[in-house]
């Protein structure tokens, strides 16, 4: 492994460095599945095309670490987030690791100048959200942090997106959003999962924010959400299932659902418009084949058959999404799903669990500095706040 920098502040004071004519240099933190089977594929992609190279990957497992890089080529191991950033200078710092960790990482990679790219959910709380946000590069072209919402990119979220957004289907009216999935007991036993100061919440958070994410990116904006949880089946202290209205600015009204309970495991964004029906139905990605695109009856066969022309078929991917942060990183320009295009989500789902625990309809813009749901998913609710830390009985409070 590398051995430490000399420079007591090797990260102060110093800009990225142009990115013209040159490869992004790209660096992962965390290699397991994530890390390990969608972002590095993704980054080798882009590096036989000439536009990244991986330089370094991170990880608590010395000899994990080392053997990966061994394996994929990578020509540099650390155990040390501080430590890489200040030796190799990545452009590019994927943060694949445990959501608790991402608030901290992802401040110490903008901070030494590079852009990122965070797995969802990309931290615990809105507070922790708007803590990354003031370490971006927002008046200077970046380093901006990104979130992972595939499921916004490829051709048939593209075509749905415009076709809707030129009305060109007409208003979308009634809309359903559904992440039916299932994780069995063996799945909560991993520490962090389960919990709201490691994951930040349960299937709303860690699974269905994609489908809520890719239906917020075709509709707009949301206006105000009524929700309900429950803990039905796991014992964690997250939900386990939740369920939800939600109205949009455009006055489009939907239903949401996201459980881990659901053998018949499906993901499913369904859109009435007024001249068609779209739907998209898959698991954990799409292709052109997964949408379908039903007109009303007496649509003309010609408008018919230009929606149903998706153009050629790019899957939702990683690989997907980092093409063009790739391009935004080049032209300094913020990409989608960072700053408030990516708040969005997570404000919905803060939205959703105080609704669900307190029994209130909750407006956008209402959840702030103040709120408790601002700090903490859970708001402190009983039966759903964490139970207090017990202190050691002393010696007097031990019976006899």
């Amino acid at each position: 492994m590398p051995t430490p920098s000399n420079d007591p502040n090797p990260t102060a004071d110093r800009p990225p460095a142009p990115l013209r004519g040159r490869r992004v240099r790209a660096a992962i933190i965390g290699i397991g599945a994530i890390g390990g089977g969608s972002h590095l594929p993704a980054l080798a992609r882009l590096a036989e095309e000439g536009e990244t190279e991986v330089v370094a990957a991170v990880d608590i497992d010395a000899e994990a670490v080392r053997a990966f890089c061994a394996e994929h080529g990578i020509p540099h191991g650390y155990t040390d987030l501080d430590r890489m950033l200040a030796e190799q200078r990545p452009d590019l710092v994927c943060v694949c690791t445990p959501p608790t960790l991402h608030r901290d990482q992802t401040v110490a990679a903008l901070r030494a100048g590079a852009w990122v790219w965070c797995e969802k959910p990309p931290v615990p709380t809105l507070a922790d959200f708007d803590a990354v946000q003031a370490e971006e590069g927002a008046d200077t072209g970046g380093p901006f942090a990104s979130i992972v919402f595939q499921h916004r990119f490829g051709s048939g979220a593209t075509h749905v997106r415009k076709l809707i957004a030129e009305q060109a289907v007409g208003r979308p009216l009634v809309a359903h959003c559904q992440t039916t999935w299932y994780r069995n007991t063996a799945y909560y036993a991993v520490p962090w999962r389960g919990r709201w100061a490691t994951e930040g919440g349960g299937p709303a958070m860690g699974h269905g924010i994609h489908q809520m994410d890719l239906l917020l990116d075709l509709l707009g904006p949301w206006s105000e959400v009524r929700a309900m949880a429950g803990r039905l089946v796991h014992d964690v202290e997250t939900e386990d299932v939740s369920t939800a209205l939600v109205r949009f600015e455009s006055g489009a009204l939907a239903t949401v659902v996201n459980s881990v309970l659901s053998p018949d495991e499906v993901s499913r964004i369904r859109i009435d418009c007024e001249r068609a029906t779209i739907e998209l139905t898959h698991l954990y990605g799409h292709s052109n084949a997964d949408w379908s695109i039903t007109p009303a009856p007496g649509t003309p066969e010609a408008d018919a058959a230009a929606w149903r022309d998706f153009g050629p078929d790019v899957p939702s991917s990683h690989l997907a999404q980092l093409r063009e942060l790739v391009a935004s990183m080049r032209a300094g320009e913020r990409p989608r799903s960072s700053g408030a295009d990516g708040r969005t989500s997570l404000e919905l789902i803060a939205a959703l669990y105080k609704s669900a625990f307190t029994d209130t309809t909750v407006r956008r813009g209402e959840i702030g500095p103040g709120d408790p749901y601002y700090t903490a998913m859970h708001g402190g609710a009983p039966g759903w706040a964490p139970a207090p830390a017990q202190e050691p009985a002393t010696s007097e409070e031990i019976p006899a």
